[in-house]
Parts: structure tokens; sequence; C-alpha cells
């Protein structure tokens, strides 16, 4: 019998290649803030970066074709009144980006179609709940305008977005700081990792634990926790020796990890990113200057090593292009921004082929832009997976409609005024009610009449 001795995969030799020197984005000041977020996030469109400010909290945000030397007085999203800790774009819309900070505030920011000419210091809208820092944001991924945040009060809230309102408090399921939160591929799931040691998997509508690992890493240091697309959740951590782990686990059966893998004793938090068409995970390390990639099987040892992208200098921070931002005809699979202490500097991994052709084997049908499910479905309990969009031909976007936030004002019950609208068909009032609102206007009447005939007496 003929032993395979090296396992057959089409992402062996994917290899990773750092962009040339006038395809970065150069002399940005990179936050130094002490939080173990990517400090970066990329969409088709634009390039976001946490950057140091004085006197409050700013990130940057470049159209990806501005490359080179960015001006010192470029303006900045510059709201926060203390350090940006985290930032994420909405999948549904290129234009609108959220932040969590230090000054305990989420807020919500729609960019200019071409950039920003000018500082913006007014979001669409502020969410406020917490009642410390927030350091971590993440939006639902099929659910229009959904958005989590996570803050240093163990606290976990999803907003809805387009009324500005917090519909779900998680309160009491963390007894210490949430290191990560991740959605389910549908949104129906999250799962965290908390400094208590423990991965928890949560139905955030039911306000339920339903499944929980106790020590899933045994090192103090912090851990990741993210959902893959058949339901398992991969885990980066610490062992008890400090050395760092990668775990793949079954949330319906977590006493034991399905594998676990050692890898090194650096001390950089492993950052995972993960592409659910192809199913490899990059592991970014803060501090580190490689990346290195698995790809995830359901054949033993489930989480194949494929290489290692290394680089001179350490990384502050990575953002990770949507597979919808990828140039296809040079068979690009990911596509990171890696952040240096002056730069941002994009590495993209491609998979060496010889034909031009679109390779449909490397690009399977992926999650576009449009949401599965309203925002109100979601609440009621509905799910949807992402409607795919294939890139054949390349991602075309769309045009973007502006975020309009409806704000529900608690105070006031009075219905607004209806101005030139057909009535509503009414329904007949019942004997009853007729009887109340005569009554009504009898006294209303009476009441007018005395106050007559006081005047005029």
């Amino acid at each position: 019998m003929i032993r395979r001795v090296v396992r057959q995969s089409k992402f062996r030799h994917v290899f990773g290649q750092a962009v040339k020197n006038d395809q970065c984005y150069d002399d940005i000041r990179v936050s130094r803030v002490t939080w173990d977020s990517a400090f970066c996030a990329v969409n088709p469109k634009f390039v976001a970066i946490i950057v140091e400010a004085s006197g409050g909290g700013a990130f940057l945000v470049l159209p990806l074709q501005k490359t080179g030397r960015i001006d010192k007085a470029y303006p900045t999203v510059c709201g926060h009144t203390g350090p940006v800790l985290d930032i994420d774009w909405c999948p549904h819309n290129d234009h609108v980006i959220a932040s969590g900070s230090e000054d305990c505030t989420v807020m919500v920011w729609q960019i200019p179609e071409n950039g920003l000419t000018a500082p913006l210091s007014e979001p669409v809208v502020v969410l406020e709940g917490h009642s410390k820092r927030v350091g971590i944001v993440t939006w639902h991924p099929t659910a229009r305008n959904v958005l989590l945040s996570a803050g240093c009060d163990n606290l976990i809230v999803i907003w809805n977005v387009g009324t500005g309102e917090a519909l779900i408090n998680l309160e009491d399921m963390h007894p210490d700081v949430i290191f990560s939160v991740c959605w389910s591929r549908n949104g129906s799931l999250i799962c965290t990792a908390c400094k208590d040691k423990k991965v928890r998997v949560i139905d955030p509508r039911k306000g339920k634990i339903i499944a929980e690992k106790d020590k899933a890493h045994e090192g103090a240091r912090p851990m990741r926790a993210i959902f893959l697309a058949d339901g398992n959740i991969f885990t980066t951590g610490f062992s008890r020796m400090s050395e760092r782990q990668l775990a793949l686990w079954n949330p319906k059966n977590m006493e034991e990890p399905i594998s676990v893998h050692e890898m090194d004793t650096s001390n950089g938090v492993l950052l995972p990113f993960y592409d659910p068409d192809t199913n490899v995970v990059y592991l970014c390390g803060k501090g580190d200057s490689s990346i290195r990639y698995f790809e995830i099987t359901d054949e033993a040892p489930y989480v194949h090593y494929l290489n290692t992208f290394s680089s001179k200098e350490p990384q502050r921070g990575m953002g990770y292009m949507p597979k919808r931002g990828l140039d296809v005809n040079k068979c690009e699979i990911a596509r990171f921004y890696k952040l240096h202490e002056r730069k941002c500097e994009p590495i993209i991994m491609t998979v060496p082929r010889k034909s031009d052709l679109f390779q449909d084997d490397l690009y399977p049908d992926t999650a576009g832009p449009d949401p599965a499910l309203e925002t109100e479905e979601w609440f009621e309990g509905k799910n949807g997976e992402p409607i795919l969009i294939s890139l054949k031909h390349g991602y075309v976007p769309g045009k973007n409609r502006d975020l309009k936030v409806v704000k529900k004002n608690v105070l006031d019950n009075k219905a607004p005024k209806k101005v030139e609208e057909p009535a509503p068909p009414q329904k007949p009032a019942s004997p009853q009610d007729l009887v109340t609102l005569q009554d009504r206007r009898i006294a209303k009447l009476e009441e007018a009449k005395s106050s007559l005939d006081e005047s005029q007496s």
C-alpha cells in the first residue's frame, strides 16, 4: 500500500508578498493605546486605521487608492473624547463604520462617497449604554443595522442602529473582561472568550448560554474565539507554560477539543482571520513579524499547517479585506493591511496558477453586501444565511444608501401629526367607546360654556 506523504491541498503553495513602497500608506501615526484589537478595518472602498490623537480619539479613513505619504493635516474621524479601541465596517454598506472608545460610547459614522475632505466629528448616531470603555464592536453578518458592542463593564449590548436603541443587554454572563466576541455565520449565535478562561456559546435573543468550556486554554494571557462556517469554534490562547496554542472545538460537545496545536513561546496575542469560502485561518500575532496560515478540514489532524509569511518588521495591528475586495484575476485569496509604527502595508496572498482564466475552485460564491434580514425580523427570531454573489466578473460595488436613524422619543407618546395622508380605515368603534367619547365631548363643551359665561358676567 502506497502511503501519501504530502497532503493534497490547493492552498499548499499559497505565498504572501508585500506590495512595493509606493503602494503603502505612509507617515501614519498608528495608535499606541494598549488594547488587543486589530486597529485597522478594510472594505472594497476604504482602509480605516486608529491613530494617535491629542485630547480624544480618532481614526483615519483613506480611499484604497490614496497610497503614498499621507499629509499630517489629512482629516480624521474625531468625535470620541477618549482613545478609539476598535472599529468595524458595516458588511452591508461600505460607507458606514462603527467605533468603540474609552469614552464608554459606540459611534456610527457615514463616510462621504470619495472619503473625507474635512474632519468628521458628527456621528450619525451615538449609542450609549456602557459604563466602562468599549473595546469590541462587530456588525451582524446578515441582518441590516444590527451592531454588537462589548465593554470592560463585562456587558454585551446588541443595538438597533436604525433607531439608536439597545434591544438586548447580556448581563451577568461574563464575570470578567471579554476578550473577543464573534457572530456565527448566520448570526443566530455568538461565541465569546473571557478573562475567566471560559469560551461561551450564547443565544443572544434568548439570553442563554448554550455551551461553555472552562480553561479552554490554561494560560493567563488573552484568548480569542471565532465561529467557523460549519458551526465549530476555533480558539487561540496560551498553555500553562505560556506557549501559544490553537484549538478546534465542537460546541455540541466541548469537553475535549477536536484538536490542539502548540505553536511557540512568543507572548503576542494571536488574532485569527478566517475565510469561510476556503476554510483557511490566518493567524497574526500582535508584535510578530509573520502571518501563519492553516487549512481546516474534516480529516485528522483537522487543522493543517500551510505556510508562514515572514517579514522583518513587527505588526502593530492588521486589517483583513473581505473576499469581494480581492483581485480574482491575479488568484489573490486574501489581502492584509499590516500596521507598522508609521505606515500601513498591504500584503497579498496568492495561489500560483498558470492560467489567466477565472479559477472557480478558489472563488466559490461568497457573502455579498445585501442583508438577508431586516433589523426587526432578526430581533423577532428569524435567521438568514448570507446572500451569496459570484466573483466571476469581479465585484462591482452598487450604490449604498445613506444610513438613516429614526430615534424614538421616549418622552413623546403622542402620535406625530400626519400631513395630508389618507386616513387608515378605522375599526368600527364599540358602543362603550362611543359613549366614552360622547361623555368627553359633553364635558369639554360644558367647560367651554361655563368659561364663556364667566367672561361675559
